[in-house]
Formats: structure tokens, C-alpha cells, sequence
């Protein structure tokens, strides 16, 4: 007798890996690892949900070896032999439990600021120097800056696939540095780096290409995207399905595999006269896989108020029945899990074995541990 959540329990085949469901783990940052290295509370908390039935695991951010990457001594650093080996321990103890992982690379850009540990003398950096739209507040890029931050993209890759990871996640959302390239609220450049959209994905196609040329044709890149911004919510690069496609194409082209296509509402279409969100429109235009994400499971938005800026926001449970009816449309190949994944480890089997009325609400207090 087959289950409507089947669907969700499908394998997939990215490159040369095969997943062994469409649930993926969002990634979270956790800041729970001293000195930027993930310890044995790291490795045990991935492990748990491998174990739970995940098929994809997306680590929270790990940052680049560039000296403004980071914002916490507390957030992991994919660089360095002790971050490594750490790492290591992740990819062991997931794949031991038969699960997949990747890490999401990570530069913070502006939204670093100076006092930050580690490097604390060193301010954010951006391509115009804003922290928000007319805040010149930080270090606008210059050229060799641009160079050395798409080298230590490269490098981070490279490292991730020695360390046996299953692929990349490349951040390019909500407001961090790649997104503060492609956003013209943050990017005023007048060089090769700025003005039109096409130019000002210049620098997140430099990064995979440099990836791409560093760890080969079958280790699989994602890029994580967004049209919204935590320094402005309401923001968006494009506004056509026609401006959709040309902004993916060049990106896809630059050796992209999957696009993971942040929102805060799966459910939201994402132009007028179609119900398809943005994976579903990603998917349509590139013919790429993709992933949604956007309050999976739960009755209430990740920011539940944003004029507070209000994040990892408490919700309850609620039924994944729209999200399964996509799913069978073939909207979308995969589902990102957040906050549900932070209360419950085992989610992906407790769904499958038709227990969703079992699950934990999510409630803020969860974030003080590694459970």
C-alpha cells in the first residue's frame, strides 16, 4: 500500500552520488564551535540526523579562509587542520548512518562587523562598502580583494571534497557577500563587478567557475539563492519570469548542479498568474533540480517579525499535505528542513512512518544545545 508521503522518500541521483530521499537539512547556524572548529557535539548533532532519516545534510555556513569570512568565534571555519579534521569526524559519523553531506560556504561580506571575533581589526567587507542601502560603513572591495575571496572559495571546495564531503553549497543569499554582489542595493560598483545584473553576477560565476576548476566536473555544486534580504525583506533581483531566466542561465552555465531557492513561505507563488514558487519557476527556466525551503512543517515563518528582526522564530507543527501535492506535480526534486529538524533528529523516519502527529513543536529554547 503506498503513503502520500512517498514522494518524499524517492531516491535521487545529483552527479555521481545518489540520495536516498528528497529531505535535505537547511543549513543553520548553530555557533557552537570554539575557535571555529567543530567539536564532538558537532559531530554527534549531524550524526543524529543522518541516523533520523535525512538524505541530504546541508552543514550550517562553514567560512572561506579570507580574514573577513566570519562574524563569530563560534561559527565554523572550513580551513585550517583542526576545522578539518573536525569535518572529518561530520563525514564519517554521517556516512556511516548511510547519509549524504555537504558543507555551505560562507563569506559574511558587510554584515561582519569590526570587533567581530575572529580578526577583530578587521572591519566587513563589501562590494560598495554598505551595511544597507546608502550605509557606506565598511571596506568597499577592491580588486585583489574580489581575487583573494573567489581563490578562498575555490580553496574551501577543495578542501570539502579532501575531507570526503559529498559536494558544496555555495551561499549566495540573503544579504551576505555574494548576495550583496548581486543586489544592486548593496553593489553601486562602476567597474566590471557592478551595474546591470548580468555584471553583477560576475563574481558569483568567477566562484564557480574557480570551484568548478578546482575539484572537477562530478563533485556537486549548489548554489543557495534568494530574492529577499535581511537587510531589507521586501527586496528582489528579479521581477519577470524572463529576467528569472536570464539571471540563472549564466549560472548555470558556470557549472552549477542545483539551485536551493530560499524562501520564508514554500507555499507563496512567486510571480502573478502561476502557482509555481521559486523552485518551481528555477526548475522550469533551467531544468536544474532544486530545492524549496520556507517554514517546512511548521505554521510559522522563520521571521515572524521582521521590523524586530526576530529569527528562528517559535512555530508549531503543520501538515506537509500542500508540500507532498507539489511534490507530486514534479514542482521540485528536493525539501530543505530547518527549525522542525532542530526539535526533531529523527523527523524525515517519524514522517515516513506516518507519526507527524508525534513531532515536537519548535520553541527557542532548542537553540541553546546541540540535540
Amino acid at each position: 500500500m503506498t503513503s502520500k508521503t512517498d514522494v518524499l522518500f524517492q531516491p535521487l541521483t545529483l552527479g555521481n552520488i545518489t540520495l536516498s530521499n528528497r529531505v535535505v537539512m537547511a543549513p543553520m547556524t548553530r555557533q557552537m564551535s570554539p575557535n571555529n572548529v567543530p567539536g564532538d557535539n558537532v559531530v554527534e548533532y549531524y550524526r543524529k540526523r543522518a541516523a533520523g532519516g535525512v538524505g541530504l545534510i546541508i552543514t550550517e555556513g562553514t567560512c572561506v579562509n579570507h580574514a573577513a569570512s566570519n562574524m563569530s568565534a563560534g561559527i565554523p571555519s572550513i580551513f585550517g587542520d583542526a576545522a578539518l579534521a573536525g569535518w572529518k569526524k561530520v563525514v564519517d559519523a554521517v556516512h556511516g548512518e548511510g547519509g549524504k553531506i555537504m558543507p555551505q560556504l560562507w563569506h559574511v561580506g558587510s554584515a561582519r562587523r569590526k570587533g567581530s571575533e575572529p580578526n577583530p581589526d578587521v572591519p566587513g567587507f563589501g562590494p560598495s562598502g554598505m551595511t544597507a542601502p546608502g550605509k557606506v560603513r565598511c571596506h568597499a572591495m577592491s580588486e585583489d580583494d574580489i581575487n583573494d575571496v573567489i581563490a578562498a572559495f575555490a580553496d574551501a571546495a577543495k578542501n570539502a571534497q579532501d575531507v570526503g564531503f559529498d559536494g558544496v553549497e555555495i551561499h549566495g543569499a540573503h544579504g551576505y557577500l555574494i548576495d550583496q554582489f548581486f543586489w544592486e542595493g548593496l553593489n553601486q560598483r562602476e567597474d566590471k563587478w557592478g551595474g546591470s545584473l548580468e555584471n553583477r553576477s560576475r563574481f558569483a560565476i568567477e566562484i564557480i567557475k574557480a570551484i568548478r576548476k578546482k575539484v572537477g566536473a562530478d563533485f556537486t555544486i549548489i548554489l543557495r539563492w534568494s530574492q529577499w534580504k535581511q537587510q531589507e525583506y521586501t527586496a528582489r533581483l528579479v521581477e519577470t519570469p524572463e529576467e528569472l531566466e536570464a539571471f540563472l542561465t549564466p549560472l548555470c552555465d558556470a557549472g552549477v548542479d542545483v539551485f536551493h531557492c530560499s524562501t520564508r513561505r514554500f507555499w507563496e507563488p512567486e510571480f502573478e498568474g502561476s502557482d509555481l514558487n521559486l523552485a518551481g519557476w528555477t526548475k522550469k527556466l533551467t531544468g536544474k533540480p532544486t530545492i524549496t525551503v520556507g517554514s517546512v512543517g511548521l505554521d510559522t515563518d522563520f521571521i515572524a517579525k521582521p521590523a524586530e528582526g526576530v529569527m528562528f522564530s517559535e512555530a508549531k507543527t503543520a501538515s506537509i499535505d500542500n508540500l507532498l501535492e507539489r511534490m507530486e506535480r514534479e514542482e521540485f526534486e528536493m525539501v530543505a528542513v530547518g527549525r522542525a529538524l532542530i526539535a526533531n533528529a529523527n523527523w524525515s523516519n517519524m514522517v515516513r512512518a506516518g507519526k507527524s502527529s508525534e513531532l515536537k513543536a519548535y520553541t527557542k529554547e532548542m537553540l541553546g544545545s546541540l540535540d
